[in-house]
């Protein structure tokens, strides 16, 4: 068996080798964005999993029996007789996120000698076999089998396909990185505004009287993503070493520029204070965010309670069971409607990186976030619900955005080369973030209560210390300054690196990709369709189910 490099000099490269996606004359880089979005659309169901919870903590029909009351955790992971609890099944979704940071970061190299193809393919795999697996642990009520194949298995396809495109499309639109990235990643962010309302139409379709159905709806979404995943993966080309779009220069360099034109070694990005100050900015940025993302349901309850039904005389603590769950309707509109702006903030903030620059984003993020947070506590005393929920919007557009700009920021301080590794390493803040955002907003709160404080007063001393993060991601930011020459690989080292791509360049004009010439051909348009269909079908059922709100 020969290796992929001597194969590609002796012979045809293997199916899923760099290789063999070094896109030819003629290719419409337009091509990229929607395989880049089909996986990304897959995995990004990982955030609307929670849709599963509790139809599975009544997966067994009956009363709860003492025994199961209580049960431990430990008993719980190969327990057959006793239903799980949220807390239980509340641990998948925390190993999604911690393997999907840790996968990044260890297989990111990986990833950028072997190309998104193969990463894409393996991303599929471990994905969806996870959930497929994950169906054998509901089918069986084995808890430890659902953590293996969803957390483990699923996480690991997490990180992989997440990064995946990153690289790609940043060597594609070396003129439009931000829009390019905010392309693929606000597929992520759309990923459970579309999964969510396909898995509830699936398991009222398998319902029975003893079982919720959520074992077969976890065969059928493991099916559809695998087809989605894998044409995205087969849908991945790289661009020649040295191509560049028609009509392009690089901007001509400068000593203050923050866009280097040369590239920092995967081994050495992490010994710059740069990376680490980007690491801050991205963790504060994260964590304000997602804090508010995961309490954004209660907080709209407890802060307006009766005035979301015209009631403005009650509180939260004074309605009944009915007006309860009503306002839990509204409230889970309001969170539907936060995803909507996470997932628009993503392609908007990211495009208008390429005109603002990727450092004054960031300051647009944080100045403006610290103004809105800090606003947060008079809108809900005024009781003003339209500046309370535009407020959060918009802060949840840019912790999107945040997302969706690193990418972009990263390439510009560290180069191309190695982005996609760089950001896999980079990706640890979001595991962090995703820890420290939901303890500040969750303990502080309950210790406001505990003090016996209710509604808005529960909650302005978290607002506060939100505003807090955003200030130290503000002085982050103010702090990353172009990198030193020392950092940068010699002209031999990247012509090195790049030579099985370069093999072909000299084939290659610049210019000849049919770049925006071709972005509305027949086979683009098809597959931008194939992407928008659902997105556009997920965006209608998160307006419709908002429409309660106003």
């Amino acid at each position: 068996m020969t290796t992929a490099t001597e194969g590609y000099a002796g012979g045809s490269p293997g199916l899923l080798d760099r290789e063999r996606i070094i896109a030819k004359p003629g290719f419409n880089r337009w091509l990229v964005p929607p395989a880049a979005l089909a996986i990304h659309l897959c995995i990004g169901m990982a955030y609307g999993f929670s849709v599963f919870w509790l139809p599975l903590t009544a997966a067994i029909p009956g009363e709860v029996t003492e025994a199961c009351k209580a049960m431990g955790l430990g008993s719980a992971l190969f327990s057959t007789e006793c239903n799980w609890r949220m807390a239980d099944l509340g641990w998948i979704y925390t190993l999604f996120f911690v393997l999907l940071g840790c996968s990044a970061a260890i297989w990111g190299g990986w990833l950028e000698r072997v190309g998104p193809r193969k990463a894409g393919f393996v991303s599929a795999c471990c994905w969806c076999g996870g959930i497929a697996i994950g169906a054998i642990g509901v089918y069986t009520h084995q808890l430890w089998i659902m953590w293996l194949g969803l957390g483990v298995i699923g996480g690991i396809g997490l990180g992989l396909g997440y990064i995946s495109p990153v690289s790609t499309l940043i060597k594609w639109f070396p003129d439009r990185r931000g829009m390019a990235t905010g392309m693929a990643i606000m597929g992520f962010g759309g990923g459970a505004m579309v999964g969510s309302p396909l898995a509830q139409q699936l398991m009222q379709h398998f319902a029975t009287d003893t079982s919720p159905g959520v074992w077969q709806t976890f065969l059928v979404m493991a099916i559809l993503y695998l087809c989605f995943m894998m044409g995205g993966a087969f849908g991945y080309r790289i661009p020649p070493a040295g191509w560049r779009p028609e009509g392009w220069t690089p901007p001509p360099p400068s000593k203050n520029t923050m866009i280097t034109q040369h590239h920092v070694h995967l081994r050495d990005a992490h010994k710059t204070k740069q990376f680490w100050l980007i690491w801050i900015v991205l963790c504060m940025n994260v964590s304000a965010g997602i804090g508010i993302l995961g309490a954004a349901s209660p907080l709209l309850q407890e802060i307006f309670g009766g005035r979301l039904l015209g009631l403005p005389e009650l509180s939260f603590s004074d309605l009944n069971a009915d007006q309860k769950l009503a306002i839990a309707g509204i409230a889970a509109g309001f969170t539907s409607l936060l995803s909507l702006f996470n997932i628009i903030g993503r392609f908007f903030w990211a495009s208008m990186s390429d005109k603002l620059g990727r450092k004054n984003t960031y300051f647009v993020f944080f100045i403006l976030g610290i103004v809105l947070y800090a606003s947060a506590p008079t809108f809900a005393q005024m009781g003003s619900q339209l500046l309370f929920v535009a407020a959060f919007c918009i802060i949840l557009s840019m912790y999107g955005g945040g997302f969706a700009t690193i990418p972009a920021y990263l390439a510009d301080i560290f180069g191309t080369q190695f982005v996609g590794a760089i950001h896999g390493r980079l990706l640890t803040a979001w595991a962090t973030a995703g820890i420290l955002g939901p303890v500040v907003v969750n303990y502080i709160r309950q210790y406001q209560v505990d003090r016996g404080l209710s509604g808005a007063d529960a909650y302005t001393v978290t607002i506060y210390v939100l505003c807090g993060m955003l200030v130290v991601g503000l002085i982050a930011n103010a702090l990353v300054r172009p990198l030193d020459q020392k950092w940068f690989m010699s002209a031999e080292e990247v012509a090195a690196l790049q030579a099985r791509t370069a093999a072909t360049a000299a084939t290659v004009q610049y210019g000849s990709y049919g770049i925006d010439k071709g972005r509305f051909d027949l086979p683009a348009a098809l597959a931008w369709a194939v992407v928008a269909i659902p997105v556009l079908w997920g965006a209608w059922f998160t307006l419709v189910k908002t429409a309660a709100m106003f």
